[in-house]
C-alpha cells in the first residue's frame, strides 16, 4: 500500500472511546485543583517520574506537573544505554559500578525486560591509541567480573571477527578489540511507562503545565500555581510538600522559592546523531578518545546512533541545540573507527542534545561526577538534580527515604515506609517480547491481515503486553493498522493510543517520544497533518 492511500485513509477514523482512556485534561485541571496532595513532583524527566512511581507505590498522594512533555528534555536526549560505567573503573570507583551493574540487571531482567535490550560492545584498540589492548582486556574482565559476569566474561576479540560483526569498522592498524556487555533502551518509552506506573498506583499527572508561582504557607512552601500551556486555564495545586525535579531548571524555580538562592548546578551538553545504517551490526562500538572520554556508535531502532559530546553549556536550557561544530566533532571522533561510507552526511536523519545536570563547581564537566544532589529550600521545597538513566529506579527510592526521614513528618503517618516495598517493582506490560510478538503475528481476525513482522516486534518491545491494547484498536479499524509511513514499523494505532492513553498533546509528543518517526527523518508534512487530525478527535 502506498503512503498516500494509508495517510487519506486516516481521518475518517480513530474518535476517541467512551471508556478506558486516561481522564480529559479539564478533568485532570480539577482533579488537581480541588484535591490536596502528599506530594506535588515539579518536573516530568525520569527523576521526577521515578520518585512519584515510588512515592503513590508508597500509598502517597501524589501529583505530577511539566511544563512540557513527560521526559521532553534531557530525558529523551540520552544515549540509550543502561550501563554500569566502563570509564569509571578509571577512576577506581569500583562499587559505583558494581552499583551500576546491580541497577542495570534489575531494570532490564525484573523492571523492564519488555523495555531493555542486551548488547554486545566493542572497544577498538588501535595503534597509538591512548590504551593499550592488555589494559583495556583487564578492565572489560573487572567489569564484567563486577556484573557477576552476566554478560559473559569480558574478553580480547581479533580484529577479522570483529569486522564480520560490524561491516564498518576501520581495521587499518587495529590491533586488537576488547569485548563486554551492557544494555540499551528506547529513553522516551522506558519514562512514559513509568509515567503509566505513577498513575496506576494512583499519581494524577498532567504535562503542559507550567508553574508560575509558589504557594506559600507560613514561610513554607505548601503547592503550585499552574497554567495550562494548552488551553491557558490557570489552576493551582496544594501539597504538603514540593519536590523540584526540574533538571535543567532546577535553579530557576529555587529562586522562586527564595530570590537570593545560590546557583546549585552547572550544565554540560552532550549531542548526538542518528544515521542511517549502510549494513546491519551485531555489536556496538565504543571508541577511546582519550584517557577520560568514549564516543558511541550504537545500532539502536534499525539505525545508528553516534555520540555524544561533553561541554559546559551556559544560557536558556530551551535553546540547547545541536551546532555544526557538534555535528563535525562527532562525525570526526566516530571516523577513528568507522568507515568513511557509514559517515556520509546524507545519512544523517536526526540530531539531537540534552543537558547533564551536574553538581556546582570548577572543574572538566566531563570529568564531573554523575551523583544525584538533594537539597532542601529556605521554605522548604527539596531540590534534586543529577544522577543518570541507569539508575532511575535507585534514585527515586533514595528521594523517598530521604522524604521519610524529613523532620515533623511532613508526608503524614498514613503511607508505607520504602523499605517495604518490594524491591524490584515492574514496570507496566512486562511480559516476554519475543512471546508478545509471536502472539501478535499468529493471533490475527479473520479475514483481517497479519501483522507485519517489524510492527510485532517494534510494538513488543516498546509497549510488552500492552502491545494487544495497540492491536485491538488495529482490528477495530484495520485502517489504524496501516503504516503511518512506508519506512517504519509504527501504525496509526499507535497514535491513537497515544493520544488516549499516553498524554500525548502535540505532534511532536506523538512523533517524537511515543514513536521513532521524528528520529527516523520521517515525520513528514502528510504524516504531520494526519497525526494532527487524529488529535483533534480528542
Amino acid at each position: 500500500m502506498t503512503s498516500q492511500t494509508t495517510l487519506q485513509s486516516v481521518p475518517a477514523l480513530g474518535m476517541r472511546p467512551a471508556s478506558g482512556s486516561n481522564p480529559s485534561r479539564a478533568e485532570t485541571r480539577e482533579q488537581l485543583a480541588k484535591a490536596s496532595y502528599d506530594l506535588l513532583v515539579i518536573g516530568g524527566g525520569i527523576l521526577g517520574i521515578s520518585t512519584a512511581w515510588h512515592a503513590a507505590q508508597s500509598g502517597l498522594r501524589v501529583a505530577l506537573v511539566d511544563a512540557g512533555d513527560f521526559a521532553g528534555a534531557t530525558s529523551s536526549a540520552s544515549s540509550k544505554l543502561l550501563h554500569g560505567g566502563l570509564r569509571y573503573l578509571q577512576t577506581g570507583a569500583v562499587k559505583l559500578v558494581a552499583e551500576n551493574h546491580f541497577e542495570r540487571r534489575a531494570v532490564s531482567r525484573q523492571v523492564a525486560p519488555h523495555l531493555a535490550n542486551p548488547l554486545t560492545f566493542y572497544l577498538p584498540v588501535y595503534k597509538g591509541g591512548p590504551h593499550g589492548a592488555a589494559k583495556l582486556g583487564a578492565g572489560v574482565f573487572a567489569y564484567s567480573a563486577l556484573s557477576a559476569f552476566g554478560d559473559g566474561v569480558g574478553h580480547l576479540l581479533s580484529p577479522a571477527k570483529a569486522a564480520q560483526d560490524v561491516p564498518e569498522l576501520r581495521t587499518d592498524n587495529l590491533k586488537a578489540v576488547a569485548v563486554y556487555g551492557d544494555d540499551q533502551m528506547n529513553d522516551a518509552r522506558m519514562a512514559l511507562m513509568t509515567v503509566r506506573g505513577a498513575v496506576e498506583a494512583g499519581a494524577v499527572v498532567l504535562n503542559h503545565a507550567e508553574v508560575t508561582g509558589l504557594r506559600f504557607t507560613k514561610g513554607r512552601v505548601t503547592g503550585a500555581d499552574l497554567k495550562d500551556r494548552l488551553s491557558g486555564d490557570e489552576f493551582g495545586v496544594n501539597a504538603r510538600l514540593v519536590l523540584n525535579a526540574t533538571g535543567p531548571w532546577v535553579d530557576h524555580l529555587r529562586k522562586m522559592e527564595d530570590p537570593d538562592a545560590a546557583p546549585s548546578i552547572r550544565l554540560s551538553k552532550g549531542a548526538h546523531l542518528v544515521l542511517k545504517r549502510t549494513a546491519p551490526w551485531k555489536a556496538a562500538l565504543a571508541t577511546p578518545i582519550d584517557k577520560y572520554r568514549i564516543t558511541f556508535a550504537l545500532p539502536w531502532e534499525d539505525m545508528l546512533l553516534l555520540g555524544t559530546t561533553d561541554e559546559e553549556f551556559e544560557g536558556d536550557p530551551a535553546d540547547v541545540s545541536v551546532t555544526e561544530k557538534d555535528t563535525a566533532q562527532i562525525l570526526d571522533e566516530a571516523a577513528f573507527s568507522i568507515r568513511d561510507q557509514q559517515l556520509d552526511r546524507d545519512l544523517i536523519t536526526y540530531a539531537f542534545a540534552g543537558l547533564r545536570v551536574l553538581p556546582g563547581g570548577p572543574g572538566d564537566t566531563a570529568k564531573a561526577k554523575r551523583e544525584t544532589v538533594v537539597t532542601e529550600g529556605r521554605g522548604g521545597m527539596l531540590s534534586v538534580a543529577g544522577g543518570k538513566w541507569t539508575t532511575f529506579r535507585h534514585i527515586g527510592r533514595t528521594i523517598m527515604k530521604k522524604l521519610e526521614a524529613l523532620p515533623g513528618h511532613p508526608l503524614g503517618d498514613d503511607f508505607e515506609p520504602i523499605a517495604s516495598l518490594p524491591k524490584k517493582l515492574p514496570l507496566p506490560g512486562i511480559a516476554n517480547p519475543r512471546a508478545v510478538a509471536h502472539r501478535l503475528l499468529t493471533d490475527r481476525p479473520a479475514p483481517g491481515p497479519r501483522m507485519a513482522a517489524d510492527t510485532a516486534k517494534h510494538l513488543a518491545t516498546h509497549y510488552g503486553s500492552l502491545a494487544f491494547d495497540i492491536a485491538r484498536i488495529a482490528n477495530e479499524n484495520p485502517e489504524l493498522g496501516e503504516r503511518v509511513h512506508p519506512d517504519a514499523p509504527e501504525i496509526w494505532a499507535q497514535v491513537v493510543y497515544a493520544r488516549d492513553n499516553e498524554w500525548a498533546e502535540t505532534q511532536d509528543d506523538v512523533l517524537r517520544r511515543r514513536t521513532t518517526l521524528t528520529i527516523r527523518g520521517l515525520a513528514t508534512d502528510d504524516v504531520r497533518a494526519k497525526v494532527q487530525d487524529l488529535l483533534d478527535k480528542k
